[in-house]
């Protein structure tokens, strides 16, 4: 990873919770540079605490026992505060408003080790990493069905379906919410599971597989 840049935001205050989780994002503005002076610039009121570019260099924005204004309205486990108790990394991207790319493997891999430092850090669990869409799922969809979960999975960050039980249609929606999805919109949070989860598959219908995903999920995640 290259050396960490220093590139504060005054969009931060104090926090109300322990750090217990990390919300990634992707930017959804044409690049780093306009990033960085939005989140910079006193009249945006957002913020995060690291933004990686393309090519894998880290900037730090808000110090991590800060609360930075990345989430917004989201809810995760009951949790609707979830600004206080998250560390928030944006990943430079056009998103779906400029051209939505695939990411570099440098950016992921950069991303990678901040993570497990994160992790390390804060005492994070794999079930805490998360996608903006998964705690706003009425809102957002980034960092959408471009990004690797199943790459993070595979390093300790994040989950990733690996059981082999099924799921009939009754009880969907109380595994997802035991999981931490606001269930409010069900269709809504079928599309921010999909994102993550099902990428080729975005369409907010539970077909078999989606049954299965979210199954294999919740016999995997901690509860907390």
């Amino acid at each position: 990873m290259m050396k960490m840049l220093n590139a504060p935001s005054p969009h931060f205050n104090d926090r109300a919770l322990p750090i217990d989780s990390i919300i990634l994002h992707y930017t959804d503005m044409p690049g780093v540079e306009e990033t960085l002076a939005w989140f910079r610039n006193p009249a945006s009121q957002v913020s995060c605490h690291y933004l990686i570019d393309e090519k894998g260099q880290v900037y730090q924005l808000v110090d991590e026992d800060k609360r930075a204004w990345h989430a917004g309205q989201s809810f995760w486990k009951g949790c609707t505060d979830m600004n206080s108790c998250s560390i928030g990394i944006e990943l430079a991207n056009p998103g779906h408003s400029h051209g939505y790319l695939p990411f570099p493997q440098v950016q992921i891999e950069a991303l990678i080790k901040l993570c497990q430092n994160l992790v390390k850090k804060w005492g994070i669990s794999p079930s805490r990493v998360l996608g903006h869409s998964d705690v706003a799922p009425r809102r957002k969809q980034d960092p959408g069905h471009l990004f690797p979960w199943e790459i993070l999975a595979r390093e300790g960050l994040g989950l990733w379906p690996n059981q082999r039980e099924t799921l009939n249609e009754e009880g969907l929606m109380q595994m997802l919410s035991e999981i931490g999805y606001e269930t409010i919109s069900p269709f809504h949070t079928l599309l921010a599971f999909q994102r993550h989860f099902q990428s080729h598959k975005v369409d907010g219908s539970a077909d078999d597989e989606t049954r299965l995903f979210i199954q294999r999920l919740w016999s995997q995640n901690d509860r907390r």
